[in-house]
């Protein structure tokens, strides 16, 4: 089977998942809901963690606040390079049947920002914090499937921003904990 081909299977199997999950949210419901997710993921539910980490998880909570900041600044910046770099449509902008459920923030849908800031700032938080996992492993799981039900984003947006998400937390927990036992030889 030549690449083109292949292609084209994979995006119309792809457009025919963000139908289907399109579809769902035209139960008020179910929209309301995940119209909700995807506003706390817009950014409200990060400043209020990092926020209360700071505030009440002692000197961990401060240093896991900076660096929830620090993998914010840097996740920003590659989604948005990476969205300004590979221009793809949102999968409400190239099918009409699918519908945006809310106002995208931007015009291009690779990667989902929404789901790498979520990856990232999971992984960062419960490496300081595991009992967090019961609040934050669902919400993030959410904050990712909101975003092919709203109408923003292709499967494969979210499954790349997870990826992209999980390398950048789990490098920057590499290097917190390779520069603290640097410090101590």
């Amino acid at each position: 089977m030549n690449s083109g081909l292949l292609r084209r299977r994979l995006r119309t199997n792809e457009a025919a998942w963000c139908l289907r999950a399109n579809a769902l949210c035209g139960r008020v419901a179910t929209r309301r809901f995940f119209s909700l997710i995807s506003r706390l993921g817009d950014g409200v539910f990060w400043y209020a963690l990092m926020a209360g980490l700071a505030l009440l998880g002692g000197d961990q909570g401060v240093s896991a606040a900076v660096h929830l900041a620090a993998i914010g600044l840097v996740s920003l910046v590659l989604y948005k390079t990476l969205k300004h770099w590979t221009r793809r449509p949102r999968p409400c902008a190239s099918d009409l049947r699918i519908r945006a459920w809310v106002a995208p923030l931007d015009e291009f849908s690779f990667p989902s920002g929404h789901t790498l800031h979520a990856v990232a700032f999971t992984i960062v938080a419960l490496s300081y914090f595991p009992v967090l996992a019961w609040l934050l492993i669902p919400f993030a799981a959410s904050v990712a499937v909101s975003r092919v039900m709203l109408g923003l984003h292709y499967p494969s947006d979210v499954l790349a921003a997870t990826g992209i998400g999980s390398a950048l937390a789990l490098g920057s927990i590499w290097l917190r904990d390779n520069a603290a036992a640097t410090m101590f030889l």
